[in-house]
This record gives structure tokens, C-alpha cells and sequence, in this order.
């Protein structure tokens, strides 16, 4: 059953960027886009299963550090090759200064 998780301080992630959110054994990625709206993905590339937090964060769009494969992190759509298969993605909200994530 899915529960919503305190993941990160809406101050712990700058606009146009993202933070690592690590829970029990699956990594997350938490963006906070160019409109201050927060999003959150899978934490791994889906081309060779490589950590996004090192990553481009651009407009609406994290660019892989390995192959520069590029993401839509609003809808987790594969956007550039050599990724071909969607992230997984999260319903975000934010209450008071604080980001929760439903997982």
C-alpha cells in the first residue's frame, strides 16, 4: 500500500535541480522545476541503472551523467537515446516547507 513519505525541506532543493532521496531500498529523485513545482522520479537511469543526481537538470529535462540519455522528469518519458525506457514516476505534494512523496 502506498504511504506518503517526508522526503527533503523544499529549501534542500534548488530551483532547476535535484536532490537524491534514498528510502528503504529504492533510490528517488525529487526536482524542483523552473515554476517552483516539485516532481520526483526513479533515482537510476533506465539505460545502465546509473544514479540521475549528478545529472543536467534543464527546463523540464535530466540528462543522464553517463550517456546523456535525456528524461521529461513531469512524466518520466524517455527523451533522448540512448534511453528508450520511461522512469517511473511519483505523485509529489508540498505541505508547508516540506516535500512529501507517495510511495
Amino acid at each position: 500500500m502506498a504511504e506518503w513519505i517526508d522526503a527533503c525541506a523544499t529549501d534542500d532543493i534548488d530551483e532547476e535541480d535535484l536532490i537524491r532521496f534514498d528510502h528503504g531500498d529504492r533510490t528517488f529523485a525529487i526536482y524542483r522545476s523552473p515554476n517552483d513545482e516539485f516532481f520526483c522520479t526513479d533515482g537510476l537511469c533506465t539505460h545502465e541503472q546509473v544514479h540521475l543526481e549528478d545529472g543536467l537538470v534543464m527546463d523540464y529535462v535530466i540528462e543522464c551523467p553517463k550517456h546523456n540519455g535525456q528524461f521529461d522528469y513531469r512524466t518520466g518519458e524517455a527523451k533522448r537515446a540512448p534511453v528508450c525506457a520511461n522512469l517511473g514516476t511519483y505523485p509529489v505534494k508540498v505541505e508547508g516547507d516540506r516535500v512529501f512523496v507517495e510511495i
